[in-house]
């Protein structure tokens, strides 16, 4: 048997460009950066930074161009893939991530790891209502989501 599947989380380095295919499907190619912390060989700590190409086709390319853009984060989970083509002469190869699947991140506020609105709730003490708080990394949507708009 063999696997090939791969979890990302990480932020987008650029907003997410959208093409139609000639058939019409849409796609949404973008970049997520991800950190590896380690310590070398002196006991150092360093940091490393890898750069991930991710495509999503369909709906779910329709959502992320939608509600993404540079910075946020985001889980990506997919596939590999190495695809080459020819230009001028030189045989060109491109790795990315097909993503099967795409869950937004918390959302920041600047270079903090919190989120906006629901951050200000748990910090002024009882809440307007009774419902307990989302939590300080969640940012909700303000308008209204029709499930039959969600790609999966």
């Amino acid at each position: 048997m063999y696997i090939n599947k791969v979890f990302l989380f990480g932020n987008l380095t650029r907003d997410p460009e959208l093409r139609a295919l000639p058939s019409g499907m849409n796609v949404a190619s973008f970049s997520v950066a991800t950190n590896r912390v380690y310590k070398d060989r002196d006991g150092k700590k360093q940091e490393q930074t890898d750069f991930h190409n991710v495509v999503v086709f369909g709906r779910q390319a329709d959502t992320i161009n939608q509600y993404l853009k540079k910075g946020s984060s985001v889980f990506v989970e997919g596939r590999m893939q190495t695809r080459s083509w020819e230009k001028d002469g030189k045989k060109n190869y491109r790795t990315e991530v097909i993503a099967d699947r795409v869950q937004f991140g918390p959302r920041g506020s600047g270079g903090g790891g919190g989120g906006g609105r629901s951050q200000d709730n748990d910090m002024g003490g009882g809440g307007q209502d009774d419902q307990p708080s989302p939590g300080p990394g969640i940012d909700y949507p303000k308008d209204e989501i029709n499930p039959d708009d969600i790609p999966f």
